[in-house]
């Protein structure tokens, strides 16, 4: 008995819109990656892009924790002497909040030459519309990790 590789016109692709309201960045772009990746798709093969099309919509109300929104800083470097460009999260969260999610999963995907495709999947959006309709997505449900409360030590 051999092991099944599905084919690529085997794999059906499914549209999940997911809602960036109240989330937290890190938790919301794990997730999404795991979808885009296929990893909840029972067909997952590391080597193959089996993963859906995710909608992310309200970016602009995605949350951080801790001093993230004061501190956290985006860099890049344009190949110019002296051209490395920062940006405050503020800033960005202001100009362009989308570019903020779509870095955060592209930085969870995997470092090959497959994540350029898995990205692809991926539509990020400022509003709560899309204009995905005719592909009629299903809403996504993230998982809310919640931690019991730390015990009090009575001595």
């Amino acid at each position: 008995m051999s092991t099944y590789f599905p084919k690529a016109g085997e794999i059906v692709r499914k549209w999940y819109v997911v809602d960036a309201d109240g989330q937290r960045l890190g938790r919301l772009a794990s997730q999404v990656a795991r979808i885009l990746m296929g990893k909840e798709n029972p067909q997952y093969t590391p080597f193959l892009d089996t993963g859906d099309h995710v909608i992310v919509v309200n970016a602009e109300k995605v949350k951080t924790t801790g001093m993230k929104a004061e501190q956290k800083k985006y860099q890049h470097y344009t190949g110019y002497p002296g051209g490395l460009r920062t940006e405050e999260y503020k800033k960005r969260l202001a100009r362009r909040p989308e570019a903020i999610i779509e870095d955060a999963v592209r930085r969870m995907l995997p470092k090959n030459k497959l994540a350029a495709h898995m990205l692809s999947k991926l539509n990020v959006y400022k509003g709560g519309k899309h204009p995905h309709q005719a592909q009629k997505p299903v809403e996504f449900k993230l998982e809310v990790r919640t931690y019991p409360a730390p015990k009090a030590v009575v001595s």
